[in-house]
């Protein structure tokens, strides 16, 4: 078994075998590396050895079995004592100041800020009215607690043990063993900067004064949020139901001093606090709605390098089928495909041929891209509405002096906006693949074959468009709506669940997909673009192909 090590711009092979842990195949890596290059690596690094091993931008533990946190042939970053943070890692590096800050208040979160926070743009803090909310949910709690009422989940078990309660002597242990108990997740972890964010999710939560925290260890929370500490917490393991207890339970684990935490130093440490939640949902939606912006532009390249027509982007076809998404999508690709604006000698070449209309991967843009953009709206409105909801149970009413069990914790709403929006963003990477064909396709685009200059000693995009492909291919079975399924637990008492955290799993997966697809046709359409020259393209277009070649020359 072998992974792929780089340290500095080098990247080498290391075998390992089921035991070795990460700080193993670090040492074997530097010793390696300084065989066989011990130019770029200094006595004083060599004594001083590596400052921490990163995995697609997630720190790891020098301690863990490289079985148990990687896969085979997994490429793991090597940084040296004295090496500096590349630019992609700026967004987690602790020792970075924030200086925004950001006020919760359990009523005005939105996506965005969360995106904010999952690059450690900001710091939290709680709104007067929150604190206020808090002390007052939290009296009447110490009052129902005082007063010995029987309350489900604070003075009786949970689930199918709602029906046995608990001693007022043993109310502390309750809350103990169930986080405990519940911390049963599987699978590699969420990276720190995720984790950090369900934090922040659940601490908005918190801060609408229904779910009975004190304010003392919801700023716990907060502090531990500012210094960059978070909790280990495993993929998988929820059905989306119940509030995400597995999570949600590992994340308080390790707030609470009992299990692993990531630490902005040392990668492992223990702190003290409690809760948070996943945020993998915001993520996907604001991923997507930024690939879906670039498809238009992606998709405007192609078109001009294929000499096809902007005609079929008319202000008045649109119009008289006016969704929204569409209209704009289709607005989009006239600004950028506008000749009388922009001229593009391409467009001029070919205005007189005999075509009449262009394949509708071509043609139909607007219509397909739109509801991709009309899908991304509806779900942030839903997810918007979600993150700022009381979630929990029971939910505690100070004003009206009552605590009532009841149904809000259920994830059907982000479960199905999940699926419809991978759904939705999978059509980009469909249409994207097929532009790529005509491009690569001599018969079609009258570009050289797989767009190479010297077909036969070379393959061009051959391969690349297979790898487009697959990934398109991928999606099709990671489109399948996950909240169609549902499999009663605990008892037939949770006998209805949404399946939601892997919706949001693969709903991340499959825009990870997208966007590597419409990398590949940008590529792609910028080496079309070449075979054209001296011939150019509009002025906003001819930019983005210099854009790409600043970065792939």
């Amino acid at each position: 078994m072998r992974l792929q090590v780089q340290i500095r711009e080098e990247c080498i092979l290391v075998e390992y075998d089921e035991n070795d842990d990460i700080n193993t195949i670090a040492l074997k890596a530097m010793e390696k590396f300084s065989k066989l290059k011990p130019q770029l690596l200094n006595d004083l690094e060599m004594k001083n050895g590596y400052r921490e091993i990163r995995h697609n931008n997630t720190l790891l533990d020098p301690h863990d079995r490289v079985t148990s946190v990687l896969r085979d042939f997994d490429l793991i970053v090597i940084y040296l004592s004295y090496s500096f943070y590349e630019d992609d890692f700026r967004y987690i590096e602790p020792n970075i100041k924030s200086t925004e800050v950001l006020i919760l208040d359990g009523n005005s979160l939105k996506t965005t800020d969360l995106v904010k926070c999952e690059r450690g743009e900001c710091i939290l803090e709680l709104s007067q009215e929150a604190k206020e909310r808090i002390i007052k949910s939290q009296k009447l709690l110490e009052k129902i607690v005082e007063e010995k009422s029987i309350v489900y989940g604070i003075s009786t078990g949970f689930g199918t043990f709602s029906t046995i309660g608990v001693p007022s002597d043993n109310l502390k242990l309750l809350q103990l063993n169930l986080i405990r108990s519940h911390a049963s997740g599987y699978g590699k972890p969420l990276s720190p900067t995720l984790t950090r964010t369900m934090l922040a999710l659940r601490i908005n939560v918190l801060a609408k004064g229904h779910s009975g925290i004190s304010l003392e260890n919801l700023q716990k929370m907060i502090d531990a949020f500012n210094a960059f500490c978070v909790s280990y917490v495993p993929e998988q393991g929820t059905v989306g139901c119940s509030g995400d207890l597995c999570p949600l339970a590992h994340l308080a684990l390790g707030l609470i001093g009992e299990g692993k935490m990531w630490s902005p130093k040392t990668g492992w440490n223990d702190a003290s606090v409690v809760l948070a939640k996943n945020n993998l949902k915001i993520l996907a939606v604001e991923r997507a709605n930024q690939i879906a912006k670039q498809a238009d532009v992606i998709a405007a390249l192609s078109l001009d390098v294929l000499r096809g027509t902007n005609k079929a982007f008319d202000e008045d076809i649109h119009n008289v089928r006016p969704h929204k998404g569409q209209i704009e999508s289709a607005k989009r690709l006239r600004a950028l495909l506008n000749s009388d604006m922009y001229p593009s000698q391409i467009a001029e070449s070919h205005k007189n041929c005999f075509k009449v209309q262009d394949a509708y991967t071509l043609r139909c843009i607007p219509q397909v891209h739109g509801i991709v953009h009309d899908t991304i709206e509806f779900a942030r409105s839903i997810l918007n509405v979600e993150i700022n909801s009381a979630t929990d149970n029971p939910l505690i009413f100070p004003d009206k002096g009552k605590i009532i069990s009841g149904g809000n914790f259920h994830g059907e709403y982000p479960a199905k906006v999940l699926d419809y929006l991978a759904i939705a963003i999978h059509e980009i990477a469909q249409m994207s693949e097929r532009r790529l064909e005509r491009l690569v396709n001599n018969h079609l685009s009258g570009l050289p074959t797989f767009l190479s200059p010297d077909g036969g000693l070379n393959c061009g995009f051959m391969v690349v468009q297979l790898c487009a492909a697959s990934l398109v291919s991928e999606n099709k079975v990671l489109c399948h709506p996950s909240s169609a399924d549902s499999i009663p637990t605990s008892c037939n008492q949770e006998d209805h669940v949404s399946m939601g955290g892997f919706a949001a799993r693969k709903a991340l997966k499959v825009v990870e997909h997208v966007e590597a697809v419409l990398a590949i046709e940008l590529i792609a359409a910028c080496q079309g673009l070449e075979f054209l020259s001296p011939l150019t393209t509009t002025k906003p277009l001819e930019k983005v192909y210099k854009l790409v070649r600043s970065v792939i020359p």
